[in-house]
């Protein structure tokens, strides 16, 4: 057996937390986690319910296994029923948690060393979580950070203290990324899972390209324009529905910029091979189809407003561009208007025509058989 010194314990509790800059609950936390599962290990069964208790006046600890009372028992580790749970403590009721403690004073070397892989990988994701929580209030905007390594699923960025990672779904597609490169990354969300707290950033969503527009349209923090909606397919395209409330301000030319300055920024950031469209937004549902359909030229426009669809009819000439290579300009467009929108030829309509046509040439008919 090898002793596991409870008192060194109790004092490395103090200069872990200084070390790795933790609270002393949080490496207690973690050190209790690391005796229970130790215990369990040597004394236990897996499923049980354990856990641990470490005094740090006297440098003992305790570890309690604990049932809870319920009607049907499913796991018999780490439940009881009324009659059971009565054996142990008399007054025991349901939904009551029974312990049983025992004193820990040494563990075999197989446990020893469950307890190290549980402290080291706890305090990593203590460290991570208390790292990952100066992020908390970032989500949602951009920052700058470092490429630290490529992997062909991910992106890991340095962010100062962070690492975060680009899952594949959030990068630009045809991005290349060089290791030590300067990058922008929108901060998407922290995801806790296991393998604890991972921070998630991202370059291909429309969040992204608001936050470059915000950065590069001072406008948009007067409230003089504004972006109403994005429709975004990363290295490809981006549609932007645009509005003013000011009467005299041209939200599309305001999102340009004087020779494009401004639009080009955000390519600049995002690549030239991403198109950028900026149209008006309208309420008018009619027009803001049209103009979300650019570059095609519309004939007509059938609106069926309860099943939010479109029938949209253009010149056969324009069909290619209304629909883009691989439906792409349709697909945005229906996104930018919240409308499925149906793309169909408009046909030219001559037999209003002809019958016209019949009852001019029956009427000269009629006039040359009466002169004759």
């Amino acid at each position: 057996m090898e002793d596991l010194n409870i008192k060194q314990l109790t004092m490395a509790v103090r200069t872990i937390a200084e070390e790795k800059n933790l609270p002393e609950e949080t490496v207690m936390d973690v050190i209790e986690q690391a005796i229970a599962a130790a215990w369990r290990r040597d004394n236990g069964e897996r499923d049980q319910d354990v856990r641990a208790e470490l005094n740090v006046n006297d440098g003992t600890a305790k570890v309690f296994v604990r049932w809870t009372v319920v009607d049907t028992v499913e796991n018999p580790l780490a439940e009881l029923t009324v009659e059971e749970a009565q054996e142990k403590k008399k007054d025991a009721k349901l939904d009551d948690v029974i312990e049983e403690s025992h004193e820990v004073s040494s563990f075999g070397r197989v446990a020893a060393q469950t307890a190290k892989q549980v402290v080291l990988q706890r305090l990593r994701e203590a460290e991570r979580e208390v790292v990952l929580e100066e992020y908390e209030d970032k989500i949602g905007t951009i920052v700058t950070g470092v490429v630290q390594r490529v992997e062909p699923r991910v992106v890991r960025v340095e962010l100062g203290k962070a690492i975060g990672i680009i899952p594949q779904s959030e990068q630009i597609q045809g991005e290349f990324y060089s290791i030590g490169s300067r990058i922008k990354v929108f901060i998407k969300d922290i995801e806790r899972d296991n393998r604890g707290p991972q921070l998630i950033l991202s370059r291909a969503n429309e969040a992204f390209v608001d936050f470059l527009f915000r950065q590069e349209v001072p406008e948009m923090e007067s409230g003089a324009v504004e972006i109403k909606a994005i429709a975004r397919e990363a290295g490809r395209r981006t549609k932007l529905a645009v509005f003013s409330s000011v009467p005299g301000v041209d939200p599309v030319g305001t999102f340009v910029g004087g020779h494009g300055t401004r639009v080009q920024a955000v390519m600049n950031e995002v690549g030239d091979q991403e198109k950028i469209d900026i149209i008006p937004f309208s309420e008018d549902t009619d027009e803001f189809i049209r103009s979300a359909l650019g570059p095609a030229e519309v004939v007509r426009v059938e609106i069926d407003q309860d099943a939010k669809r479109a029938k949209v009819f253009v010149n056969e000439d324009q069909q290619s561009i209304a629909i883009g290579r691989a439906g792409q300009n349709v697909r945005l467009a229906s996104k930018l208007t919240g409308y499925e929108l149906d793309i169909e030829t408009a046909t030219k309509k001559p037999e209003a025509r002809a019958p016209k046509k019949n009852i001019e040439d029956s009427l000269l008919d009629a006039l040359n058989e009466s002169s004759e």
